[in-house]
């Protein structure tokens, strides 16, 4: 086990800034996930942990050991890749034991750490197999078995399901899960699929164009998304944005008003806000966070937020129903039951929840108002 600091790291390829000034801080057990688009900087910010690749500036630690200049082989980790990297001729047991036999572990106990291995990724049956003869699955719990085998102290993972289809890598997640609690080893994760990082993550960093954008557990990156980037890349369907400005009613009540909407903006959100009057904003809301039909009747008009727009698109999806909705001109995505009787062309009232929106700055796209 291990606890692994990253001290003010940057990369350079050229002239190219990949990784750009990055701190962070790895508990020790922890499941931490690099996430971010094609480019970002995680996977280069990864095998600098890993010794892959050195640092034009900053530091690696590894508890209280700076390993910055210290080779990938003395770091104490295990590494598995998105290509599975298996030896072709070699069977599955010679693949899971050949770090081992390098490392001159003797015969019989590098037996007994394979099997044990074969066992944790339930690959028994295929020990005598070889690669050629796997499917996608099995490979991937091959190369895991590999990674396990050496009893690292930190695991890192680079995208290791991108190559199987989509039921399967709804099973290997599971499995990554359970493999991290049986273990309780610290593991680092890079992936560019959202919906993986949001499941397997005890926190979950946010990267763009070699920055970090936020960290925070998967909840909070959710529910409180710190701009506009990271709001729009975490969430399946992404989050709604709508260009607004906020204005206050007669009666002193607050609203964003936007093309083909206004919406109420809770007294409380606007307290956190400075020279909220006027203010360019985007107006953030998810799809299960839309409501479809007529508003209550119970609401004031500055406590609803209303649209009256078209269906462009339906979605049926088993349990839920998607509608894209046509509000001023942009695309709205929304959640809802599947009973809802809404094609194409019908007009609908959309109602949005004011303590579920998000505010965001019109020119920076940082959040407004957020907690704390």
């Amino acid at each position: 086990m291990a606890r692994v600091r990253l001290k003010n790291l940057t990369k350079h390829f050229g002239d190219v800034v990949a990784v750009d000034d990055v701190s962070l801080d790895i508990a020790d057990r922890e499941f931490l996930t690099l996430l971010g688009p094609s480019g970002c900087g995680k996977t280069t910010l990864l095998n600098m942990i890993a010794g892959l690749e050195s640092p034009t500036a900053g530091e690696v630690w590894f508890d209280d050991r700076n390993v910055t200049a210290i080779p990938p082989e003395r770091r104490d980790i295990a590494m598995v890749f998105q290509t599975y990297a298996l030896y072709p001729h070699m069977s599955v047991f010679d693949n899971v034991a050949f770090g081992l036999k390098m490392r001159g572990v003797p015969t019989e106990e590098r037996k007994r750490l394979v099997l044990a291995a074969a066992k944790t990724m339930e690959i028994e049956r295929l020990l005598d197999r070889k690669p050629r003869a796997l499917s996608g699955g099995q490979r991937q719990r091959v190369a895991l078995a590999r990674a396990i085998v050496r009893d690292p102290g930190v695991f890192l993972l680079d995208e290791p399901l991108s190559n199987l289809d989509a039921q399967l890598r709804v099973v290997m997640r599971t499995e990554l899960k359970r493999l991290h609690g049986d273990l309780e080893m610290t593991f680092v994760y890079v992936t560019h699929d959202q919906a993986e990082s949001l499941i397997l993550s005890d926190r979950i960093v946010v990267m763009k164009d070699g920055k970090i954008q936020q960290i925070g557990t998967p909840e909070s990156i959710y529910d409180s998304p710190a701009n506009t980037f990271v709001a729009g890349f975490v969430g399946s369907p992404p989050i709604n944005l709508l260009r607004g400005t906020l204005e206050q009613t007669n009666g002193g009540d607050w609203r964003v008003v936007g093309e083909g909407y206004a919406c109420g903006v809770a007294a409380s959100m606007i307290e956190r806000m400075e020279l909220p009057e006027g203010r360019e904003v985007y107006l953030g809301v998810r799809a299960e966070d839309i409501g479809v039909g007529e508003a209550s009747g119970s609401e004031s008009a500055s406590s609803r937020a209303a649209a009256r727009a078209s269906v462009v698109v339906r979605e049926p999806m088993g349990s839920d129903l998607y509608l894209t909705i046509d509000v001023g001109g942009s695309n709205v995505k929304v959640r809802t039951r599947p009973d809802i009787r809404a094609d194409r062309g019908d007009s609908l009232d959309l109602s949005f929840q004011p303590e579920k929106i998000h505010l965001f700055d019109g020119q920076t796209g940082a959040a407004l108002a957020l907690e704390g």
